[in-house]
């Protein structure tokens, strides 16, 4: 249902709600919205930039930090997953306050948390300091992300979203691509310091263009209450299974497992018998093109996330290449995402996203079976071709599964779409870093990775890429029972408390 604007709202707000416009009303677009649209998108883009720089940087930089602190194995998975453990925790709940009380404040504070934590980054001194400063990231990170899709999906109309969130994610894969090259270079010359200074100056540049050139605001839930023991239960759960699967085959990792999946069963009734929850469960129970596409994302990160650490463990460790060498090589599927991105992203506008994006799985799938073969002895030719296929199935799924997402909900429900959509692939991310942590505690253990337990790190390896492999098998399927998408994209789940 389309509101009218009246005539104080601001520019920034009535293009909050312009994106129902051309769809109903087919009333054509201003210079003056146009020209606030790709601003808004621009912002998008640098905040959709830093975040996944950081974290591909810090993959290729994890040796020669694990070399510095004396950190085994787990430990050092820990560092990545301290950051993206946070993001999941926060994700959700921030983007319900932001619907609440402002997409663009909350935008505005992730960008400064993260800017400031990643300053205080060049600064650690111990393993436990480096650790909670990730932790902190990740909570920016979660603010950023809970709202940046939101704030794209509600300037952009339906007809232009698809191309929109794919240049959104061209500049999310841009970041994954010089991350690698540009963090091995400066690990290498600079120290892994360095890498946290390229967030400071962006940062603050999103920061400025927010403060002076978006004036108003998107708040589609003002007034309804926070659900902050629903957040609670949701959060414990998530840390539950998370630290779980970094102490398998433990007895205590089951138990915190079974514990964190109890704890989502007793969030799911919570959240049904509240009027405001801070997910509306029928997201997920009446809306099976939302259910499934979000499905969809956790498989696909889930097999994923893990092979550049992984691979950049493998190239440095077994094959002894330095940071530059190994990022130059791992740059490849970054790269490739983000030419495919934005030219999936404009199919999905004019095809149903579902096919897009199951082609996509389809070619992750390839790409990580052919992983299952690398020896210490695998030429480079071989990682170089299977890394261009795994480029093309990523860039393939991601923009049209966002884009599936997104256009599935009423615009109420941006921020918590966003939020979840974001949830997944942190989600997808824990549990691919915990499959691979799991991994080594069962065949390597809590030791450093020294020559003498090289064997069994390349075993670790071809275990994960095996696991990796069935699960997107899976995701194929996952995405195909999705269905097709409504052409009335509104209001398709009901607003409670409204007669």
């Amino acid at each position: 249902m389309v509101k009218k604007t009246n005539n104080n709202r601001s520019l920034a707000e009535n293009i909050g709600t312009s994106s129902e416009v051309p769809e109903i009303c087919h009333t054509p677009v201003t210079p003056a919205i146009a020209t606030a649209k790709g601003t808004v998108l621009f912002i998008a883009i640098l905040a959709g930039f830093i975040t996944p720089f950081d974290s591909s940087a810090v993959n290729i930089a994890l040796p020669v930090i694990g070399a510095e602190f004396h950190m085994d194995a787990i430990a050092l998975s820990w560092v990545a997953t301290a950051y993206l453990l946070s993001s999941a925790l926060f994700l959700v709940p921030f983007g319900k306050i932001a619907d609440i009380y402002g997409r663009k404040k909350i935008f505005l504070y992730g960008i400064t948390i993260f800017s400031l934590s990643s300053l205080i980054m060049t600064m650690v001194s111990s393993t436990e300091m480096l650790i909670v400063v990730r932790v902190v990231q990740g909570i920016g990170s979660a603010m950023i992300f809970g709202t940046a899709v939101a704030i794209v999906t509600s300037v952009f109309p339906p007809g232009e979203r698809g191309k929109a969130l794919g240049i959104y994610i061209t500049a999310v894969y841009i970041g994954l691509s010089v991350g690698p090259l540009l963090g091995g270079v400066m690990t290498q010359y600079l120290g892994w310091r360095s890498i946290f200074f390229v967030n400071i100056p962006l940062g603050i540049t999103a920061i400025l263009l927010i403060l002076s050139k978006i004036k108003g605001e998107w708040v589609e839930c003002r007034g309804e209450k926070f659900d902050l023991t629903g957040s609670v239960i949701y959060g414990a759960a998530v840390v539950a299974v998370m630290y779980g699967f970094s102490v398998l085959p433990d007895f205590k990792g089951a138990a915190l497992i079974a514990v964190g999946i109890i704890l989502v069963i007793i969030f799911a009734l919570y959240e049904m018998r509240i009027p405001s929850p801070v997910i509306d469960i029928t997201l997920l129970t009446k809306n099976r093109i939302f259910a499934f596409s979000n499905l969809s994302a956790l498989i696909n990160y889930s097999a994923t996330f893990a092979v550049t650490f992984l691979l950049s463990l493998d190239l440095q460790y077994t094959k002894g290449f330095t940071p530059v060498h190994a990022g130059s090589i791992l740059v490849v599927q970054p790269v490739v995402m983000a030419m495919i991105s934005p030219i999936a992203g404009r199919l999905s506008d004019k095809i149903e996203p579902q096919i897009v994006a199951s082609a996509g799985m389809a070619f992750t799938a390839l790409g990580l079976f052919l992983l299952i073969f690398l020896t210490e002895t695998t030429p480079i030719w071989y990682l170089v071709v299977t890394l261009i296929v795994l480029g093309i199935g990523l860039g393939l799924f991601s923009s049209p599964n966002t884009n599936a997402i997104m256009s599935s909900v009423d615009k109420r429900f941006y921020g918590v779409a966003a939020g979840m959509n974001g949830t997944m692939r942190l989600l997808g991310q824990m549990l691919s870093m915990g499959i691979a942590m799991m991994i080594f505690a069962i065949v390597i253990g809590p030791v450093e990775i020294t020559p003498a337990y090289y064997p069994q790190f390349v075993l670790s390896v071809h275990y994960a890429f095996i696991l990796f492999t069935a699960f997107c098998i899976i995701g194929v399927f996952a995405s195909l029972v999705r269905g097709k998408r409504s052409p009335i994209v509104h209001n398709l789940i009901p607003e409670k408390g409204k007669k």
